[in-house]
């Protein structure tokens, strides 16, 4: 699947870059100073690298841990998100990630000690829950086989008291997860969608069946599930083909036992709209009416409607206190 790894030289000789090269059997290794050299160089073409991205071993210094953006998540207790890995297995149209890097291959930084000192620096400043949102800027889960993030970053927060993990993904792969006890202070997050939509934008991404069967085994070991609706699009016939969707999730899943339920409509900042755009030009999500205010562009023009009717629809079935609405 990868043919081409970049190595920085601070980090050849890091256990786990032998560990990844080990799994990976790339066709050529290649050094590099900073991964900024291959990532940030000009001229990039995303769509072409998209079909066969190399992946890049490095180290993140610098903040490695952020505040959340406004509006993300469910909780208004601390909240930071962190990004050991730089783009995705999948291919969404509508990822944000397409319009902020110029490339499109795997960062991977390996230094997962130095993420988990910050973490434990900033749980360390207060008592209260510290949320610790992963898979903003990546699956969280798609390349865990290779990456092993879950196993070291799960076992990592399990000996901070207050630390709390949230790991979003799309992704079906949960061995490493059903290998170890559930923990109570670690949410899988997934992201799902109507299965018309799945096949339509989110390209190479797992179905919706196999999504909710992954959430199905997570539940039977005791593990805390959230849902994350995001982005609704606006389809056509909206209400019939989401109702259908609700009565698919439900029928797989325990609604009384998710831990929390977000949703959201597609927002994006005003460049990175019109760089997806470019690199689409023939795809219809992009030549939908939208609106910008505030150099965000909305794709879903009537947007609170159709969270309004998504809530509605939801606490039907859990309790509206687990259910929170994204940026609109």
């Amino acid at each position: 699947m990868i043919e081409t790894v970049y190595v920085e030289r601070e980090v050849a000789a890091h256990p786990r870059t032998a560990r990844i090269l080990a799994r990976v059997k790339p066709r050529q290794v290649i050094a590099c100073e900073r991964y900024a050299e291959v990532f940030n160089r000009h001229n990039q073409n995303f769509r072409l690298q998209k079909a066969h991205p190399a992946l890049i071993l490095a180290a993140k210094h610098g903040r490695r841990l952020l505040p959340v953006p406004a509006g993300y998540g469910f909780t208004a207790e601390p909240a930071y998100y962190f990004s050991h890995m730089l783009n995705c297995l999948y291919d969404c149209r509508y990822c944000f990630l397409q319009g902020l890097f110029r490339s499109a291959h795997y960062v991977l930084f390996v230094n997962y000690e130095d993420f988990v000192d910050d973490i434990r620096a900033q749980c360390a400043t207060s008592s209260a829950p510290c949320w610790l949102f992963s898979g903003y800027d990546c699956d969280s889960l798609a390349l865990n086989p290779l990456t092993e993030f879950a196993e070291f970053f799960i076992s990592a927060c399990a000996g901070i008291p207050n630390a709390w993990l949230e790991l979003r993904s799309k992704s079906t792969q949960i061995r490493s997860l059903l290998a170890m006890p559930a923990m109570a202070r670690c949410v899988c997050a997934f992201s799902l969608s109507p299965a018309a939509v799945v096949d339509a934008f989110e390209h190479r991404s797992p179905s919706l069946a196999a999504r909710l069967a992954a959430i199905a085994r997570l539940q039977d070991q005791g593990w805390p599930v959230g849902l994350r609706f995001d982005p609704l699009l606006p389809v056509a016939d909206f209400e019939a083909v989401h109702s259908a969707f609700f009565d698919t999730v439900f029928a797989a899943i325990d609604a009384a036992r998710l831990h929390s339920v977000t949703l959201g409509v597609l927002r994006l900042p005003r460049d990175q709209a019109r760089t997806i755009a470019r690199l689409y030009a023939e795809e219809s999500l992009f030549a939908l009416a939208h609106t910008e205010q505030d150099g965000m562009v909305s794709f879903s023009p009537d947007s609170s409607a159709l969270v309004d009717w998504c809530v509605d629809r939801l606490s039907r079935r859990i309790d509206p206190a687990r259910i929170f609405r994204q940026a609109a």
